[in-house]
């Protein structure tokens, strides 16, 4: 398995245009794991006492407006 240095080191050594690539990939990479996140903890509940939160602050008037 390859190293994080010698990934690092690859990295370093990509053309501007490659690295642009990779850039645009991790980005979409971290991106979809982000949504798979929001994904898994909304569907295991762990966003429930957030959203409940929220909810009960706007129905008290206990909101700030944008």
């Amino acid at each position: 398995m390859t190293t994080v240095e010698e990934i690092k080191t690859a990295i370093i050594h990509l053309s501007e245009e490659e690295f642009r690539e990779l850039r645009r990939w991790y980005e979409e990479l971290e991106a979809q794991q982000w949504d798979d996140q929001i994904s898994s903890d909304v569907a295991a509940g762990r966003l429930d006492a957030l959203a409940d939160a929220a909810v009960h602050a706007f129905q008290t008037g206990n909101t700030t407006e944008l």
